[in-house]
């Protein structure tokens, strides 16, 4: 079981990390996005992707330290559960059904390490 829940753990790290690309390769952000580097919605793309680099960093710590897991489970929830939510509440646009699928299947693993987790 240990080993199964170090992969999830790996899977909800890589989930995270496509999009924390863009805080070292910003310019990802105008080719995903189309908002120029002079634009305030860059800076707040820019800084969401440094927020998923902390969700990736929690994750792979998960991988090492169990006693972190419960926490960074929680995190990850809030990342994917949230985006969930605010697609489905926003008329789920067809600009963000990838995202929206992959978060979808990341549940799956989600729902591993969080039972894990938090089982007595």
């Amino acid at each position: 079981m240990s080993a199964l829940v170090q992969l999830c753990w790996g899977l909800l790290a890589l989930i995270h990390a496509m999009p924390a690309l863009a805080l070292f390769r910003p310019a990802m952000l105008t080719k995903l996005y189309g908002v120029d580097a002079g634009d305030t919605d860059f800076v707040l793309l820019h800084h969401r992707a440094a927020l998923f680099f902390a969700v990736v960093v929690l994750c792979v710590w998960a991988i090492f330290d169990p006693a972190s897991r419960p926490v960074v489970a929680v995190v990850a929830a809030i990342s994917m559960i949230g985006f969930l939510l605010l697609y489905w509440q926003s008329g789920s646009p067809p600009a963000l059904r990838t995202i929206a699928m992959v978060d979808l299947v990341g549940l799956a693993p989600l729902a591993l390490v969080t039972w894990a987790a938090f089982r007595p």
